[in-house]
């Protein structure tokens, strides 16, 4: 990654907020173990760090989507069970019983290729864990055929079953049809559940709840909650702020803040048309300041369009054109228009500056997406400063 002290523009990741955070989720969780989601480099906050602080408040559990993001944490001497979240390729079972994660089966074939990657490494009953398609149709064994994939699992010399689990769709949804839904997932969950144990297999566990069913549906914390973006300190839905309080008893605190400096100041006048496309004329004459960071490090070009802004001098600034590779220029308003702007003064593209704030929930209002995209789409150009060491 490039060094913050040869470009001026980084993210502060707040591990002491990561924990307050992990704290909070298991209050909520009400008993169930916390499983820390640090998928995608942990939502682009750095998957190492961020699993050491998680655990250090109270997660027992980690969960990644690859299995070569297991072997980024066990590479690190992180020791926790690792759940991979789908059931990896044939040729990858082998290096996720050698890595000792638990991975995610949901096929008979999937189920074969663990148990002989279970027995060619000398291992004998690794952990996997079964997915249930209750209704998001992406990746699971059907409710018709979940008996059969357990029974494979209980018959596999290699292997044992170590939890029956699910995803919810619509847990975020905040209509009655939504809630409707994540009922019926948790029913055909409960469905499920007695399928495999009428064919006579053991079910040590069962987990089904994200950060919003984690908070909205007690009945879905189960044995286990898999909390990512609350994690991070973004809501998972709109307004979903006031029932953390409520649930945890304090609110979630923001991670991650996205800053910079400001490398060029000019002044131009009215009508001018800064950057590509000389998309639109500045209303007065005033400062342009250009800050180095563009859409290669994931500010979106439609950022400008949507009308997007970022904090300087503790202002609300908005874009003065199209967003570009390496660069972004802001209208900074008529000199004398608030605190003056010059080269080497603080931006804030995401996080505090005075009063005024700016979180990845505000993007996401902005471009029409939400906070996980915003987060993830933070690029690797982009430096990590993590303020505070894991313990």
């Amino acid at each position: 990654m490039a060094d913050a002290a040869l470009r001026p523009v980084w993210a502060e990741i707040d591990l002491a907020a990561l924990r307050h955070n992990a704290g909070l989720l298991r209050r909520a969780a009400a008993g169930a173990e916390l499983c820390a989601v640090v998928k995608a480099d942990a939502y682009g906050h750095g998957a190492v760090p961020v699993a050491r602080a998680a655990l250090a408040a109270g997660a027992s559990w980690l969960a990644v989507a690859l299995v070569e993001e297991g072997a980024v944490l066990r590479d690190a001497g992180i020791d926790a069970p690792v759940l991979v979240l789908s059931e990896p390729p044939a040729g990858a079972m082998a290096e996720a019983v050698a890595r000792r994660l638990t991975p995610t089966v949901y096929s008979t074939a999937g189920v074969a290729a663990a148990d002989a990657a279970a027995r060619r490494g000398g291992r004998r009953l690794v952990e996997v864990h079964l997915k249930v398609n209750t209704g998001m149709h992406r990746v699971g064994a059907d409710l018709h055929e979940v008996a059969a994939v357990a029974a494979a699992v209980a018959a596999a010399p290699g292997l044992r079953l170590g939890a029956l689990w699910t995803h919810l769709a619509v847990a975020d949804g905040a209509d009655a049809e939504d809630r409707r839904f994540t009922e019926l997932q948790l029913r055909r969950l409960d469905e499920a559940l007695a399928a495999v144990r009428a064919a006579g297999v053991q079910v040590p566990a069962v987990h089904a709840a994200n950060s919003a069913a984690t908070l909205l549906y007690p009945a879905a914390r189960r044995d286990l909650v898999r909390c990512g973006i609350a994690l991070y300190g973004v809501e998972p839905a709109p307004g979903l702020g006031p029932v953390v309080a409520e649930v945890a008893g304090a609110c979630l605190r923001p991670v991650l803040s996205w800053k910079a400096q400001v490398s060029y100041v000019r002044r131009l006048g009215a009508g001018e048309r800064p950057s590509y496309g000389r998309r639109r004329p500045l209303a007065t004459d005033g400062l342009v300041a250009t800050v180095p960071v563009g859409y290669a490090d994931g500010v979106p070009r439609r950022l400008f369009e949507q009308g997007g802004s970022v904090l300087i001098g503790g202002c609300h600034r908005p874009l003065a054109g199209t967003v570009t590779m390496d660069q972004i220029v802001v209208d900074c308003g008529p000199a004398g228009d608030g605190p003056p702007v010059r080269v080497g003064d603080e931006v804030v593209l995401i996080g505090s500056q005075g009063q005024a704030r700016l979180r990845a929930e505000d993007w996401a209002a902005t471009l029409g997406t939400i906070g996980y995209e915003v987060l993830c789409g933070i690029g690797p150009r982009v430096p990590r400063r993590h303020l505070e060491p894991a313990p």
